[in-house]
Order: C-alpha cells, then structure tokens, then sequence
C-alpha cells in the first residue's frame, strides 16, 4: 500500500506535513532534514524541487530555492540524495515542483526514479487536469505513485469534484489564492471555503496549506480537513542555521505546532 493511504488509514486528523527545500540550507542538508522531521513527530514531509520560475511561492520558497540552486542542486543529484532513503525513513514523501524541470528530465524515467527511491506522491501544480488524465495517470498508476491535485477558493464546487476524483493520497485545499507565504491568522471568507469543502461529497482526505504557520492556523486547519501543510514559517526557521542547530531548531519548531495537541 501507498505510504500515504496507510498514513490516513491509521490516523484521520492532526496530520502534519512540513514543506523543505532540497539543498536549503547547505547542499547536503536535504536527507538530514528528512530524517530529524521524522523523528521530530512530522507525519508526511514535501520536499521541494527548486526551479528558477517558481510561480505559485512566495518570497521565503522563492529565496530558498534560489539559494538551492546556487548551491548547485539539480533534480539528478536530488534522486542520488535520495536513493537510500528508505534505509532509515518511514513516513511518506511527496516531491512538489514545476513540471518544467519533470519534462526536462523525462517524465518516465522521472516516475521511474520516484518509485525506485521510494516516494509516494507529486505535487505539480502547472499540469493541466486533462493533460494528467490522458497523458500520464496510467503512468504514475503502474508505478504506485500519488499526483495529489490542487484547489483554491476560486476553483467550482464541480470542477473540486472532478479534481478530487483525479487526486491521489488527498486532495490539496490550497487556502489563500495568493502566493505561499506566512500569513496573519485565517480570515472568515478562508473558514466558508473550508466548510463547504468539509461539507462535500468528498472522498479522497483533505489537507490545508498556504499561509498556515503557527499552533493556532494549524488547529485551525485542522478542524476542517485531516490535517494541514506548512512550508514557509517551517523555512524562515532553517534560514541562517548552522548544520550542527539543525536538530534544536526543527524539534523546536514541530513542538512548537504540536503544543495544544
């Protein structure tokens, strides 16, 4: 079974997924992160894949992506990070990027290499729906691997539905239809969406990210959905870090959203 269908088979809410940058800080932080995450407590960990257009995130992914890439990660040296992974880490992985670099790659050998190494889902948000459903689903569903599809706040009540439909592992409830970002708490027009999302004929599990940060937008989030994704409060952390505060700062950082569970 796909890690992540396993992971919310056994545990249906307060799921906590933290988005990292590959090669943010250092170039060989990536497989280190992974593992203090997990034993930090972290239920499901994106790690993403660095791209000079990065339309969808906001100044702190942006930097950190940049950063990465001047620190010379590629999606090749990504795979060779990578390749032993599943020798100390469990929980399940998503990789979440831009399907420029995917395409450069080779789609194929790409989905190849994922299940080779051991990840369990993609995040794209640039491919088209149609182009998933008659290009590549049979491809990612022969290789046992999740594309976990995206809505907003501005997305219809049937095309949620035709995404859920498509999605694997859950359906990702983007909540703010701006950039990735750290934001001020979440606003009343976000808890309508979330609600009627809950409310749903809805099948696949659902997650919140975008602009969740902090105890109180997670619980939040929470109550909603089977859990919640944070990716840039999780980043400003690791920024200007030496490689020996790595261990400190994470297990402060994950206690510090789990401190009212």
């Amino acid at each position: 079974m796909n890690r992540i269908d396993a992971l919310f088979n056994r545990k249906k809410g307060d799921i906590l997924s933290l988005y990292m940058t590959a090669g943010f800080p250092e170039l060989d932080d990536t497989v280190r992160i992974i593992s203090l995450l997990e034993s930090a407590g972290v239920d499901m960990i994106e790690i993403g894949m660095p791209f000079s257009d990065p339309l969808a995130d906001g100044p702190v992914i942006q930097e950190s992506s940049q950063r990465s890439l001047e620190n010379g990660m590629s999606l090749k040296l990504l795979f060779e990070q990578l390749k032993d992974i599943r020798k100390s880490v469990e929980i399940p992985l998503i990789l979440m990027g831009y399907l420029n670099p995917v395409m450069q790659y080779g789609i194929e050998k790409f989905v190849s290499d994922c299940k080779e190494i051991g990840i369990d889902g993609l995040i794209i948000p640039d491919l088209p729906l149609h182009e998933f459903r008659v290009d590549y689903k049979s491809l990612f569903d022969k290789n046992g691997i999740h594309m976990i599809m995206l809505i907003t706040p501005q997305t219809t009540q049937e095309r949620i539905l035709e995404i859920a439909e498509l999605s694997g592992g859950f359906l990702y409830v983007v909540a703010d239809s701006s950039t990735t970002g750290v934001k001020s708490g979440i606003a009343e027009a976000q808890l309508s969406y979330f609600k009627m999302i809950k409310e749903m004929e809805i099948k696949v599990p659902r997650m919140i990210g975008f602009g969740i940060s902090d105890a109180e937008t997670f619980q939040t989030a929470c109550s909603y959905a089977n859990g919640a994704i944070i990716g840039s409060a999780f980043i400003k952390s690791l920024s200007g870090i030496k490689d020996s505060g790595l261990e400190t700062v994470i297990h402060r950082f994950v206690h510090s959203i789990r401190s009212t569970n």
